[in-house]
């Protein structure tokens, strides 16, 4: 199995990285345990723990399988996984003694394990005492999950003094014909027509997205000595759970071969129901693009006084022959991205912070070298004034993005880049557009350039914590990337780009699930008609487990915003 693939180049320190390529899910089972119990059997649980920074931190723990000295856990891991890197994990199996099944220092170790992620990936893992067998499974391709609900009707009784205590397990069933526990529900005592809580589980997890994909439910009496009696099985599958559901036919007789052979009566040992099902679709960033979203990019240039004289070598504006600067390398890394995304390849180019004169007329180049023509065009002709004020510009662009909300599809999405000298002077009033901004399909990018001291610009990038505005109301979501260029400046165009955009995908497919809009062309999902397929599974016996468009006018004030001018 291929768990990814490289990333590419390491980001420079202080820097978002890019996003991982794969998410990976662990699933754990153990055989031959220590039985430390006099009594009874151990009740194993297990520790999951990963080496970060040469100390081992726990990531999570599975639940308790009571009486068992061969678990199989529910419990699923979600990781994400890294090709370049080595991660190392650790898995400590404990009998359990912590109430409600949680940890506590009177736990005995039973033992552990270590092995890397990359390990796990090439195959099961077995090693010591510890996890017998750890499988992995890329879930990058995983679009959706969804959410169940069983009950189940007259279910035969097992028990002599009470009712039966039963609960579920549902498993997919593998191309080698092995069977993958999916899910476990909790045991409802003494009751034949038990009603178990609604879970959620990836459409990767319950059928690998394939809708036809054998699936098998068992039903069990609990016995707290870990001897569960069965009480019988069903096939299905979750196509046929869907049309089922839709035409509220979806039940399923629980059979138990052994009486079915045996009794020349039977029928069934009960019924199962599927309560509910709701199916949601998660879609990629990648999915939105193909579905023919376009990435609109406006480009902001900071024309502050601050920057120094243009004429002057020392200007961050300075245009060297042979060396571009620092405002054209992050503009050129960017852009040359951003527009692939775009089919008529027009940036909105704006300037702000200087005296313009009246009669220049919007500008909107033509792919990002028209960009840079328009950009070194207007140096002569502009006065580097002042003050750092951005709201005014990412009001401008969230204009444009609220009409595009207006439609009412997932057809186009705005970037504003907005590369700066220093820190805002209109921070208040920046804080309460990022915010507005923040309900529109826009993301906003700052550049830091030069060697200012940005630690204020900070506030607006929401990896720390939520976004305020000074009225206290939170930014829906993040969609703030500030990056300073200096930690860049010696990195190649493409970690600089993968850098500066790697907050956008997921930017993208948070808002249009918010706003929860397909990609074009895809609806709500549907499921056609179809026949019911049933899987005939094999006899069971004793229980083997434990539980871009125009801009308006320029602005002419002093210090305002306005287009960069296009070539005289």
């Amino acid at each position: 199995m291929s768990l990814g693939s490289q990333r590419g180049a390491a980001a420079a320190p202080g820097v978002v990285p890019a996003p991982c390529a794969s998410k990976v899910e662990l699933r754990l089972s153990c055989r031959h345990l220590l039985d430390r119990d006099p009594l009874t059997k151990s009740d194993p649980s297990v520790v999951l723990l990963q080496q970060r920074q040469s100390q081992w931190v726990q990531v999570d723990r599975t639940e308790v399988v009571r009486s068992s000295l061969h678990p199989v856990f529910s419990k699923v891991f979600t990781l994400d996984y890294y090709f370049e890197e080595v991660q190392k994990l650790r898995f400590e199996v404990y009998d359990t003694h912590g109430p409600g099944g949680l940890g506590c220092q009177d736990d005995d170790f039973l033992g552990g394990t270590e092995c890397t992620l990359g390990q796990v990936g090439t195959g099961p893992r077995r090693a010591g005492r510890g996890p017998r067998a750890v499988t992995a499974e890329d879930i990058s391709g995983n679009n959706g999950y969804v959410e169940l609900s069983f009950r189940a009707r007259k279910l035969d009784d097992k028990d002599l003094f009470s009712k039966s205590d039963p609960f579920l397990e549902l498993f997919r069933v593998n191309e080698d014909l092995s069977e993958q526990l999916v899910y476990r529900t909790e045991v409802v005592k003494n009751n034949l027509s038990p009603v178990w809580e609604p879970f959620k589980v990836s459409l990767s997890s319950l059928c690998c997205c394939e809708e036809t994909r054998p699936l098998k439910g068992l039903v069990w009496d609990y016995d707290s000595r870990g001897k569960h009696d069965f009480i019988g099985e069903f096939a299905t599958t979750f196509l046929e759970m869907q049309v089922a559901f839709a035409e509220h036919q979806a039940q399923w007789e629980c059979v138990n071969a052994k009486y079915k052979q045996k009794k020349r009566n039977y029928k069934n040992s009960g019924v199962v129901v599927l309560a509910d099902l709701k199916l949601h679709r998660v879609y990629s960033f990648l999915d939105y693009i193909m579905g023919g979203c376009q990435i609109h990019c406006t480009v902001a240039i900071d024309f502050t006084a601050s920057n120094g004289d243009p004429r002057n070598s020392c200007s961050l504006h300075y245009i060297n022959p042979y060396q571009p600067n620092e405002y054209l390398q992050a503009l050129v890394s960017v852009g040359e991205i951003c527009q692939d995304y775009d089919s008529d390849k027009r940036f909105s180019a704006l300037g702000f912070g200087a005296r313009i004169p009246p009669k220049y007329e919007v500008g909107k180049p033509r792919g990002i070298q028209g960009v840079v023509q328009a950009y070194q065009n207007c140096l002569p002709r502009v006065q580097l004034y002042g003050p750092t004020n951005v709201a005014p510009i990412i009001s401008k662009v969230a204009r444009m993005a609220a009409a595009e909300e207006r439609t009412g599809e997932a057809s186009q999405y705005y970037i504003l880049l907005i590369l700066t000298d220093g820190v805002v002077t209109d921070m208040a009033d920046t804080r309460e557009a990022i915010v507005r901004a923040s309900h529109l399909p826009m993301s906003i990018i700052i550049v830091g350039v030069g060697n200012a001291d940005f630690t204020d610009m900070q506030i607006l990038d929401g990896d720390d914590g939520v976004l305020r505005s000074p009225r206290g109301e939170p930014a829906l979501r993040d969609i703030v990337q500030f990056v300073p260029f200096r930690e860049l400046k010696h990195a190649s165009p493409a970690a600089l780009a993968k850098c500066v955009l790697a907050e956008v995908p997921r930017q993208v497919v948070e808002y249009y699930s918010h706003r929860e809009l397909p990609p074009r062309g895809l609806g709500t999902h549907t499921p056609e008609a179809a026949p019911a397929l049933r899987h005939e599974g094999p006899e069971r016996g004793q229980h083997p487990r434990g539980p871009v468009s125009s801009t308006s006018g320029p602005l002419t004030s002093p210090g305002a915003s306005g287009p960069l001018p296009g070539p005289p």
